[in-house]
């Protein structure tokens, strides 16, 4: 599709899918939740929510499968190489088995450590290793969905997500219901639950996939196992983790540095994480568009439809963050109370609510650069300006929390995101360039 004209339509087309499927994660969450509190005990409801925190930051380490393999899949698609594009879903269906198969031979270790860095009582902890020791086994199917859901925003076949996130969470909810609430399975039948809704979701991905390789010839050993292009991706790949570790130890200081002020600064912060986890939901597909435009005219090295698909998708983006500005100010408050019925927490956390209703705002250039970087690729250049950002964000720590507090700890964080902004938005023209 190299070929069709960048649009509104086709930015939207794309965009909204994404961010219809993204209401499904929280929902999802919630009646896992509900479903173990029906129960009147505290502790499964502890454990449920460790246990799935522990897996949800061991898979996150393989995000770098879903936007490596988007990147990749969309310029092999505008350059028209149809055999790589499908020589790259089997590529990242070995990088999934092998890591699935890891974490599944590692989960003693793995689990071990996890739980050593978040402690919990003996009872929880009881109800955490049965829940994980169930939910491992699903670790190859939830790792390739990486994989499958980055090419098929690569083919601009979102609807297709879409249709992978409501079938997966919606039978987890079906199967959470009747498990526990209709068998009386407590925890287990949560993990159980999951694990099937998992391997569905791979099921009717590869389903989705195959009817795209209909009559192709997907299997293709020399290309899959082509030395010169698994260097490559693994490259690829290897920068974004390194990308990502940075960006994820910004959060990590900002969360531990925040337990320096006491427990209902604490709780306030965490409160107000949500805002960005919100505002992170609904640019996910403008920022997602961006990645399947912008690698699909650098495959085809057509300059001015990189720059429209650029420009386009992060207008509306630009959109979508002054809408959720403006939602933050008229409905902040509302929304905090929805989250905590502390009155101190709620208190507090309209003290730093204003840094929430500037931050989608000061973000949307570092989410949106992030998203084009993704799609030409240029993931060298993404390390590189996050170990920038993440020095100038460590600066800032320095100069502003022991002077401002947890002021400056919010100050530092809004920070790190023009950092990412600016230093990747200096590197834009040279990945322009390279579309000629």
């Amino acid at each position: 599709m190299s070929d069709v004209p960048v649009t509104n339509r086709r930015v939207l087309g794309i965009a909204i899918p994404i961010v219809l499927s993204n209401v499904t994660v929280p929902l999802l969450g919630a009646v896992d939740t509900g479903v173990v509190g029906q129960m009147g005990l505290a502790a499964p409801i502890g454990a449920v929510g460790l246990g799935a925190v522990i897996l949800s930051a061991i898979y996150w380490v393989f995000g770098f499968l879903r936007m490596g393999t988007t990147g990749l899949t969309s310029q092999a698609r505008g350059a028209g190489d149809h055999d790589e594009v499908a020589a790259l879903l089997m590529r990242s269906f070995l990088i999934a088995g092998a890591g699935g198969v890891a974490v599944i031979l590692l989960q003693v270790p793995l689990f071990w450590g996890a739980l050593q860095a978040a402690p919990a009582s003996a009872e929880v902890e009881s109800m955490v290793h049965s829940y994980l020791g169930i939910r491992v086994w699903s670790a190859p199917a939830m790792i390739a969905l990486y994989g499958v859901n980055g090419w098929l925003i690569a083919l601009e076949r979102t609807r297709a997500v879409l249709v992978i996130q409501v079938v997966m969470n919606g039978m987890n909810i079906v199967l959470d219901l009747w498990f526990v609430l209709g068998l009386g399975w407590g925890v287990e039948g949560v993990a159980i639950a999951t694990v099937i809704s998992e391997i569905t979701g791979l099921g009717v991905g590869l389903y989705l996939c195959s009817r795209a390789l209909r009559g192709k010839h997907w299997w293709h050993p020399a290309r899959i196992f082509d030395r010169i292009r698994l260097i490559h991706m693994a490259r690829v790949n290897g920068d974004i983790l390194m990308r990502s570790l940075m960006l994820q130890a910004i959060f990590v200081a900002f969360l531990f540095l925040g337990a320096r002020f006491g427990d209902i600064t604490l709780a306030a912060n965490q409160v107000l994480i949500q805002f960005l986890e919100i505002t992170a939901f609904a640019l996910d597909g403008f920022a997602f568009a961006a990645e399947a435009l912008v690698g699909s005219a650098l495959g085809a090295r057509n300059r001015p439809a990189l720059r429209q698909g650029a420009a386009l998708a992060s207008l509306w983006g630009l959109f979508s963050c002054i809408a959720m500005a403006l939602a933050f100010w008229i409905f902040g408050g509302w929304l905090i109370d929805l989250l905590t019925n502390s009155p101190e927490v709620r208190a507090e956390a309209r003290v730093y609510l204003p840094y929430m209703i500037v931050s989608p705002l000061i973000g949307v250039l570092a989410w949106m650069l992030d998203g084009i970087f993704i799609g030409a690729t240029r993931t060298r250049d993404m390390r590189n300006m996050m170990a920038v950002s993440f020095a100038i964000y460590l600066g800032a720590l320095l100069a502003l929390v022991p002077v401002f507090g947890n002021h400056g700890l919010w100050a530092a964080m809004l920070i790190s995101f023009v950092a990412r902004g600016v230093t990747l938005a200096i590197r834009y023209p040279a990945l322009e360039r390279i579309a000629d």
